[in-house]
Protein backbone atom coordinates (compact mmCIF):
# COMPACT_ATOMS: atom_id res chain seq x y z
CA UNK A 1 0.00 0.00 0.00
CA UNK A 2 1.16 3.52 -0.90
CA UNK A 3 1.14 6.49 1.40
CA UNK A 4 -1.90 8.09 -0.66
CA UNK A 5 -3.72 4.93 -0.47
CA UNK A 6 -2.86 5.03 3.81
CA UNK A 7 -4.30 8.27 4.23
CA UNK A 8 -7.16 7.97 2.07
CA UNK A 9 -8.08 5.08 4.30
CA UNK A 10 -6.90 7.47 7.81
CA UNK A 11 -9.37 10.06 6.27
CA UNK A 12 -12.30 7.14 5.69
CA UNK A 13 -11.78 5.89 9.42
CA UNK A 14 -12.17 9.83 9.86
CA UNK A 15 -8.94 9.90 11.63
CA UNK A 16 -7.36 12.99 12.57
CA UNK A 17 -3.69 12.71 11.88
CA UNK A 18 -3.60 11.22 9.25
CA UNK A 19 0.13 9.92 8.93
CA UNK A 20 0.86 7.29 11.09
CA UNK A 21 4.15 6.44 12.77
CA UNK A 22 4.32 3.23 11.87
CA UNK A 23 3.39 4.44 8.29
CA UNK A 24 5.54 3.04 5.38
CA UNK A 25 5.80 5.95 3.79
CA UNK A 26 7.82 7.79 6.75
CA UNK A 27 9.97 4.94 7.18
CA UNK A 28 12.93 6.28 5.68
CA UNK A 29 12.61 9.39 7.29
CA UNK A 30 12.21 7.20 10.66
CA UNK A 31 15.15 5.03 9.89
CA UNK A 32 17.58 8.28 9.21
CA UNK A 33 16.14 9.64 12.26
CA UNK A 34 17.19 6.70 14.34
CA UNK A 35 20.98 7.00 13.26
CA UNK A 36 21.30 11.44 14.40
CA UNK A 37 22.49 11.90 17.48
CA UNK A 38 19.92 13.91 20.15
CA UNK A 39 21.73 17.62 19.44
CA UNK A 40 21.65 17.19 15.79
CA UNK A 41 17.61 16.39 16.38
CA UNK A 42 16.96 19.16 18.29
CA UNK A 43 18.61 21.45 15.66
CA UNK A 44 16.63 20.05 13.30
CA UNK A 45 13.28 19.71 14.78
CA UNK A 46 13.68 23.22 16.77
CA UNK A 47 14.08 24.34 12.83
CA UNK A 48 10.83 22.75 11.77
CA UNK A 49 9.40 24.14 15.07
CA UNK A 50 10.22 27.95 14.12
CA UNK A 51 9.43 27.72 10.36
CA UNK A 52 5.61 26.50 11.73
CA UNK A 53 5.79 28.90 14.72
CA UNK A 54 6.32 31.68 12.09
CA UNK A 55 3.48 30.78 9.70
CA UNK A 56 0.97 30.39 12.67
CA UNK A 57 1.93 33.91 13.86
CA UNK A 58 1.08 34.82 10.40
CA UNK A 59 -2.20 33.39 11.03
CA UNK A 60 -3.26 33.64 14.70
CA UNK A 61 -0.81 36.85 16.34
CA UNK A 62 -2.71 36.81 19.08
CA UNK A 63 -2.38 33.09 20.29
CA UNK A 64 0.82 33.01 21.82
CA UNK A 65 1.38 29.81 23.16
CA UNK A 66 2.72 27.74 19.99
CA UNK A 67 5.45 30.72 19.95
CA UNK A 68 5.82 30.27 24.04
CA UNK A 69 6.41 26.38 23.59
CA UNK A 70 9.23 26.99 21.17
CA UNK A 71 10.97 29.40 22.85
CA UNK A 72 10.83 27.70 26.22
CA UNK A 73 12.29 24.14 24.01
CA UNK A 74 15.12 26.51 23.32
CA UNK A 75 16.07 27.49 26.66
CA UNK A 76 15.75 23.81 28.23
CA UNK A 77 17.97 22.77 25.03
CA UNK A 78 20.35 25.28 26.10
CA UNK A 79 19.96 24.13 29.52
CA UNK A 80 18.57 27.65 30.80
CA UNK A 81 15.47 25.87 32.65
CA UNK A 82 14.44 22.86 33.67
CA UNK A 83 11.68 20.14 31.92
CA UNK A 84 8.92 21.13 34.02
CA UNK A 85 8.27 24.54 32.68
CA UNK A 86 9.26 23.72 29.12
CA UNK A 87 6.51 20.74 30.17
CA UNK A 88 4.41 23.05 30.42
CA UNK A 89 4.48 25.33 27.89
CA UNK A 90 4.74 22.67 25.37
CA UNK A 91 0.85 20.71 26.94
CA UNK A 92 -0.37 24.41 26.63
CA UNK A 93 0.75 24.47 22.99
CA UNK A 94 -1.35 20.88 22.59
CA UNK A 95 -4.44 22.45 24.30
CA UNK A 96 -4.27 25.05 21.72
CA UNK A 97 -5.27 21.89 19.36
CA UNK A 98 -8.54 21.12 21.18
CA UNK A 99 -9.28 25.16 21.47
CA UNK A 100 -9.53 25.73 17.59
CA UNK A 101 -12.03 23.81 15.02
CA UNK A 102 -9.92 23.70 11.61
CA UNK A 103 -7.90 20.88 11.02
CA UNK A 104 -5.31 22.06 9.97
CA UNK A 105 -4.25 24.60 12.86
CA UNK A 106 -5.11 21.70 15.61
CA UNK A 107 -2.15 19.62 13.32
CA UNK A 108 -0.23 22.67 12.98
CA UNK A 109 0.00 22.99 16.91
CA UNK A 110 0.67 19.56 17.45
CA UNK A 111 3.77 19.21 15.03
CA UNK A 112 5.38 22.32 16.98
CA UNK A 113 4.67 20.48 20.50
CA UNK A 114 6.46 17.18 19.10
CA UNK A 115 9.32 19.11 17.52
CA UNK A 116 9.70 21.44 20.95
CA UNK A 117 9.22 17.89 22.87
CA UNK A 118 12.37 16.31 20.71
CA UNK A 119 14.52 17.92 23.80
CA UNK A 120 13.48 15.67 25.94
CA UNK A 121 13.79 12.67 23.43
CA UNK A 122 14.53 11.38 19.99
CA UNK A 123 11.65 9.62 19.96
CA UNK A 124 9.50 12.92 19.45
CA UNK A 125 10.83 13.50 16.33
CA UNK A 126 9.41 11.60 14.06
CA UNK A 127 6.13 13.06 15.30
CA UNK A 128 6.38 16.52 13.68
CA UNK A 129 6.10 14.97 10.20
CA UNK A 130 3.66 13.11 10.83
CA UNK A 131 1.15 16.55 12.10
CA UNK A 132 2.93 18.58 9.72
CA UNK A 133 1.96 16.30 6.57
CA UNK A 134 -1.25 15.86 8.11
CA UNK A 135 -2.04 19.66 8.08
CA UNK A 136 -0.67 20.08 4.20
CA UNK A 137 -3.40 17.44 3.68
CA UNK A 138 -5.84 19.66 4.67
CA UNK A 139 -4.72 22.78 3.93
CA UNK A 140 -4.10 21.68 0.02
CA UNK A 141 -7.10 19.39 -0.07
CA UNK A 142 -6.88 15.24 -1.20
CA UNK A 143 -6.87 15.85 -4.57
CA UNK A 144 -4.26 18.49 -4.79
CA UNK A 145 -1.84 17.12 -1.76
CA UNK A 146 0.40 14.86 -3.10
CA UNK A 147 3.26 16.85 -4.90
CA UNK A 148 3.33 19.37 -1.49
CA UNK A 149 3.59 16.21 0.59
CA UNK A 150 6.32 14.48 -1.21
CA UNK A 151 8.37 17.79 -1.41
CA UNK A 152 7.63 18.54 2.32
CA UNK A 153 9.48 15.16 2.89
CA UNK A 154 12.68 15.70 0.96
CA UNK A 155 13.11 19.11 2.70
CA UNK A 156 12.85 16.73 6.22
CA UNK A 157 15.25 14.99 4.56
CA UNK A 158 17.68 17.96 3.60
CA UNK A 159 17.32 19.77 6.73
CA UNK A 160 18.41 16.85 9.10
CA UNK A 161 21.29 16.19 6.83
CA UNK A 162 22.05 20.18 6.92
CA UNK A 163 22.58 19.95 10.88
CA UNK A 164 24.09 16.19 10.65
CA UNK A 165 26.62 18.78 8.92
CA UNK A 166 26.75 21.64 10.54
CA UNK A 167 26.45 20.11 14.25
CA UNK A 168 30.29 20.45 15.08
CA UNK A 169 30.36 23.98 14.06
CA UNK A 170 27.16 24.85 16.24
CA UNK A 171 28.42 26.85 19.19
CA UNK A 172 25.79 27.20 21.74
CA UNK A 173 25.04 26.10 24.88
CA UNK A 174 23.72 22.69 25.80
CA UNK A 175 21.74 21.17 28.83
CA UNK A 176 24.05 18.95 30.16
CA UNK A 177 21.38 16.19 29.37
CA UNK A 178 22.24 16.63 25.73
Amino acid sequence: MNWIQEVEKRIKRQNRILFAKDSLYLQDLRDLLGTQNHRVLVLWALDLAEESVQAWNQKHPDELRPMRAYQVAQNWSMGKIKMREAQRKILDCHAVAKEIDSLEDQAICHAIAQACSVVHTPGHAIGYPMYDLTSLVYHYGWDKCISPIEDRKAFYIDRLFYWSRQIDQIQRPWASFL
